[in-house]
């Protein structure tokens, strides 16, 4: 005698139907999620548990599993795997505690030479010590086991992040400073679009810094041109030659974007001078000059503020940045850039050819002027 076959109901709206469509056809759902998304499709045509199995290869009571879950939890309930007991965990929640603890330690503290911990060296440290702690369970610990403990807590021991102390108590007021210097530049460019640049300029407001330390490399070998489908860029010999160094007094007019600079070989007070004298010559005797600038000895000495005593009254006002603020000067993008496109790469026969490049980069620039604007607004830095 046949047996009855056995019918499962289970409810499907159009909404389901399509959903477990999608899911069937997709590319990037889990295999497990769309195979049984086809199963239950494919049961409603056919409510039959064995031609389901043979015409998706599976065993029929895979999919007798699958429909009662559908019924049982819902029809896309039915498609995730079901929670299992699985093995119980053999390290304790003290036990990672403990690790925690040591993570946030540097290993210097425990008597080794490295700064900070490495995975392997704070790995092997659990393993040795952990029975003095009283924590037995780690005695077989793996680097994997721990990296996995340390990235539930988001800690990252071997991979150290650095960070800009304020050391200057009156910071927020001296920023504050700053910022309104960048809003009068504001102004002064809706001044000078209003009037058509037709009135001489009674005040220019310069972002000035020094860039040290700028390298004459040269080549030892011929640099090697790109070769189309051999070589994608300049082949260079690793060895180099150095010239010496130049440093870059630079300053940004604001309102114009002008630049203007001068190259030394080395930035004292004197050339810091030699730059003001300069600034001095390119404007007009009735004009106005602030200079937004950090606190280098060169810009505070004896020297330079001898030099500025002598100048006639209002013609040079210096705004400092606060201490470990020079991110405030807007100058240090343009040395950015300045890196970036031109410097990195460079190669020269002599400190004077590096001088020459330099100064044609900064005409060059000088032919079409950028205004720089600042956006870090007055009432940002309540939030900061």
């Amino acid at each position: 005698m046949v047996a009855r076959r056995r019918f499962v109901g289970f409810k499907m709206s159009e909404a389901d139907r399509a959903a477990l469509q999608r899911i069937a056809r997709s590319r990037s759902e889990k295999v497990g999620r769309a195979s049984r998304a086809r199963m239950l499709l494919a049961y409603r045509e056919n409510p039959s548990f064995y031609a389901v199995g043979r015409r998706l290869s599976v065993a029929h009571q895979t999919v007798t599993r699958c429909v009662e879950r559908a019924r049982d939890d819902g029809v896309i309930a039915a498609l995730d795997e079901r929670s299992r007991p699985g093995k119980e965990p053999t390290i304790s929640s003290e036990a990672k505690a403990w690790l925690v603890s040591l993570a946030c330690d540097k290993a210097k503290d425990h008597g080794y030479p490295h700064e900070i911990w490495t995975t392997r060296l704070l790995t092997r440290h659990a393993r040795e010590h952990c029975g003095a702690a009283g924590h037995d369970c780690l005695s077989r610990l793996s680097q994997g086991t721990l990296c996995k403990i340390l990235a539930a807590q988001d800690l990252k021991p071997h991979k150290p992040r650095y960070y800009l102390e304020r050391r200057d108590p009156d910071f927020a007021e001296k920023m504050a400073e700053v910022l309104c210097v960048y809003r009068e530049v504001a102004l002064l460019r809706e001044a000078d679009a209003t009037h058509c640049g037709g009135e001489e300029q009674m005040i220019a407001i310069l972002s000035y810094d020094e860039k040290p330390g700028i390298q004459a490399l040269g080549t030892t070998a011929p640099d090697l041109p790109p070769v189309p489908g051999k070589h994608q860029g300049i082949g260079r010999d690793h060895e180099y030659v150095r010239h010496g160094t130049l440093s870059l007094l630079a300053g940004i007019d604001l309102v114009s974007g002008k630049l203007h600079a001068r190259l030394e070989e080395r930035h004292r007070s004197r050339e810091f001078v030699e730059f003001l004298k300069q600034i001095d010559a390119a404007y007009p005797c009735g004009t106005a000059i602030k200079l937004l600038l950090d606190n280098h000895s060169a810009h505070i000495s004896k020297e330079t503020n001898a030099w500025l005593a002598k100048q006639p009254e209002g013609r040079f006002e210096l705004v400092f940045t606060p201490k470990h603020g020079s991110w405030l000067n807007l100058i240090e993008g343009f040395f950015s850039k300045m890196w970036r496109s031109m410097l990195r790469h460079i190669r020269v026969a002599s400190k004077q050819e590096l001088k020459d490049r330099i100064m044609a980069y900064i005409d060059d620039l000088n032919q079409k002027p950028v205004v720089h604007k600042w956006t870090y607004k007055l009432n940002a830095q309540k939030a900061a």
